[in-house]
């Protein structure tokens, strides 16, 4: 643990961050009072980012007049490069506010020594679903390349937004998230090597124990690659040096299963007009690595693949490409405004154990978790359309 509840009236410590000057890692959190579960301001220190120790008063700063006594956590502290300031931003809601139950908001408090802080006024109030669902959590700030990127996440999703000033106006791109997938939870991002950039997300996952009838949750880190577009927007793709290691190409039986399929193994065309055409390769591993690319006709209504299937198109977990609603599907959950579907891309995916992570063009991605099927056959599909899947690489994870 590197701060950990050691009081009795510490119910919980909830998301925070670190903060490095002069010589001292800050190690800002909210800790959750076990008597009312109200959330309070705390902060610890280290010289080596490993050790750290509380300081005094703990905690250091709780919700003024005007701000919930329930939400005040997350807190992200950056630096004003412009004035020195220091400023912190905290997950908050504001009461009473004059739209029911919108009043989420990241609170900003400044400080010139990072101990007294003065709140000001909200950073960011971004509306949206009454409730739980508007309190932006879990907040990030950054600069790159010209631009300043706000993050923060609402019902678990990561969203963001840009400006050309530290301090906002806030713009709101087409796109807002960096994963559509609902299991893919409250991203954070790091700088990297050669200007490069990282977010990390918590991938949630749950187990019923059949014996107790609980269920139990957990979870993995999911690593993007955060890229930044011409316009300033952002995507994101595999980190190519955390991609599973695969072994060689294997030499896998293929099958049309209806006659509008044709091809081979590598390099599989269909035809589907009127109706929907399958074609199928067998003996694929269940951990696996898959790349090809998609070629579609303008004309095209749906296709995509079907992994750890069985039977004749019976069962599988479905990948769909739908280029005129400009989604993308896996499983359960989505993803949209993808555009250029309609044109020639690249397609990436893993599986492995449950999860099955997908990387479309380099540039968006979507995640599930499949926790039933274990079929070992790969099924391409195309309805209302004319699709190629060239250049088909299915290896083994290693």
């Amino acid at each position: 643990m590197a701060i950990p509840c050691t009081e009795e009236w510490e119910g919980s410590i909830c998301t925070g961050s670190t903060f490095y000057h002069d010589g001292t890692f800050y190690g800002f959190y909210a800790t959750r009072l076990t008597s009312d579960r109200t959330e309070k301001l705390s902060l610890a220190v280290s010289k080596d980012g490993i050790t750290f120790e509380k300081t005094l008063p703990n905690p250091f700063a709780e919700p003024t007049t005007g701000y919930s006594l329930k939400h005040y956590r997350d807190p992200f502290v950056f630096v004003d490069e412009n004035t020195g300031e220091f400023n912190m931003l905290v997950t908050a809601a504001l009461e009473p506010y004059p739209l029911h139950g919108r009043g989420g908001c990241l609170a900003r408090l400044t400080s010139p020594d990072l101990k007294t802080w003065t709140v000001e006024q909200p950073f960011i109030v971004p509306g949206g679903k009454a409730g739980y669902p508007n309190i932006p959590e879990c907040p990030d700030y950054f600069f790159w390349n010209g631009w300043y990127y706000l993050v923060f996440s609402l019902d678990g999703k990561a969203h963001y937004r840009m400006s050309r000033q530290p301090m906002g106006s806030w713009l709101r791109p087409a796109v807002d998230v960096f994963e559509d997938s609902s299991v893919a939870l409250v991203m954070k991002t790091a700088a990297f090597t050669d200007n490069r950039r990282i977010g990390v997300a918590y991938l949630g996952c749950y187990r019923d124990n059949k014996d107790s009838g609980e269920r139990i949750y957990a979870g993995q880190t999911l690593f993007r690659e955060i890229i930044q577009h011409e316009d300033g927007t952002l995507g994101t793709k595999f980190v190519p040096e955390m991609v599973p290691a695969w072994g060689e190409k294997l030499d896998l039986p293929y099958s049309p299963l209806t006659m509008e399929a044709t091809g081979s193994a590598d390099n599989i065309h269909i035809r589907a007009v009127e109706g929907q055409a399958v074609a199928m390769l067998e003996d694929v591993p269940q951990n696996v690595h898959i790349s090809l690319t998609v070629k579609p006709a303008t004309n095209s209504a749906a296709f995509g693949l079907g992994m750890r299937g069985s039977g004749d198109f019976e069962k599988a977990y479905l990948l769909t490409f739908l280029p005129y609603e400009q989604k993308v599907t896996l499983n359960q959950q989505s993803m949209s405004h993808v555009e250029r579907l309609d044109e020639p891309f690249t397609l990436e995916i893993v599986v492995k154990d449950d999860v099955i992570d997908v990387c479309v063009d380099g540039r968006r991605c979507l995640v599930d978790r499949g926790y039933e099927l274990k079929g070992d056959r790969l099924f391409l599909f195309c309805e209302n359309g004319e699709v190629t899947f060239e250049d088909i690489e299915v290896a083994a994870l290693v």
